[in-house]
């Protein structure tokens, strides 16, 4: 693509689109990254957005958009339950895409859409922030330098009281705190700990919707290490994140959004304070991540294998069945 602009398009007006046009504008200048169109299934809708951040095209539906030929990038910003549905309609139109997290409802659909990509030769990854920011590197290579010593069990949490959110208790729009909460926890020990995972133990509360609203899992790792994990959309928590080793140990003041870290060694007296870079929002990472994937010709990003997208979708299928949570696409 060289100097030409690497144009982005949005499926969706929700929040979490709008957090993602706040990111492009802030990056219009950087590398090229322009706001270039937007789609809702209304047009009114697609008309204020596109005002509003200032891109260039907005479209009343999603067939127009996936159907312009300038879009480089589509993000997907829909619930979970349109996920599946909104990245077969990119893919059979050729384009690239960003999934938003939780990547799909279940794991078969997951399969579907990369092995689709794969067929087509066509990019997709999915937006899990956290995995592609530098930030996170950090933590992860001092955790494992042998500062702390070797790490041994790691906690993380998030909690926020959004249960009122349709999106959040609702089955047919794959609600609960797993996929929208859970997921971040998954990844974050998937990111320290790895995937070598021998038994897990989990427990959740359920709403009378049937989705869960709180849950703790356990995963034990084949080498002895353990992982605590806690969401829930009914409270709020400190979302800390913390790697505990033989010598000292690391706190995370935010799993989902890391900023700043400290550690402390055996005697518990800090030792060492670190704070993110300046970023825009943390959502830049995954978008020059994609623009730099695209421009290799490569068909998954590094920072997300496709290989581990479907492994924590299986993840969080088997804990749902365990927990009796399903949804309309379930096999």
């Amino acid at each position: 693509m060289g100097n030409t602009s690497f144009k982005v398009g949005i499926l969706g007006t929700g929040w979490i689109a709008e957090k993602m046009a706040i990111t492009i504008n802030g990056m219009h200048t950087d590398r090229h990254i322009e706001a270039y169109a937007v789609a809702s299934r209304s047009q009114e809708k697609a008309d204020k957005f596109a005002k509003e951040w200032k891109f260039a095209k907005a479209y009343g539906s999603y067939e127009a958009l996936v159907n312009d030929e300038n879009v480089d990038l589509v993000y997907i910003a829909t619930p979970h339950s349109e996920h599946y549905d909104n990245a077969m309609l990119c893919l059979n139109a050729g384009k690239p895409i960003l999934v938003e997290k939780a990547f799909t409802a279940c794991a078969w659909q997951a399969e579907e859409i990369i092995r689709v990509a794969h067929e087509k030769k066509i990019f997709v990854t999915e937006a899990i922030w956290t995995r592609y920011m530098p930030f996170s590197k950090t933590i992860n290579d001092l955790a494992l330098s042998g500062f702390i010593g070797e790490p041994k069990v790691l906690t993380a949490n998030l909690c926020y009281p959004n249960i009122d959110l349709p999106r959040m208790y609702r089955p047919d729009l794959a609600g609960g705190a797993l996929l929208d909460l859970g997921v971040y926890t998954l990844n974050f020990a998937a990111m320290v700990f790895g995937t070598d995972i021998k038994s897990t133990v989990s427990s959740a509360i359920m709403t009378e919707t049937g989705v869960d609203a709180s849950s703790s899992i356990i995963l034990n790792y084949s080498d002895g290490r353990q992982a605590i994990l806690t969401s829930s959309n009914l409270v709020k928590s400190d979302r800390h994140g913390i790697i505990s080793g033989s010598k000292g140990h690391i706190v995370v003041d935010n799993i989902n959004n890391p900023n700043h870290f400290d550690v402390y060694t055996d005697d518990y007296k800090l030792v060492r304070s670190e704070d993110c870079p300046k970023q825009i929002t943390g959502y830049e990472y995954q978008v020059y991540a994609c623009k730099e994937a695209i421009e290799q010709g490569l068909i998954e990003s590094p920072y997300m294998p496709h290989e581990e997208t479907i492994r924590i979708m299986k993840q969080m299928d088997a804990l749902r069945k365990e927990w009796g949570v399903k949804y309309p696409w379930d096999k």
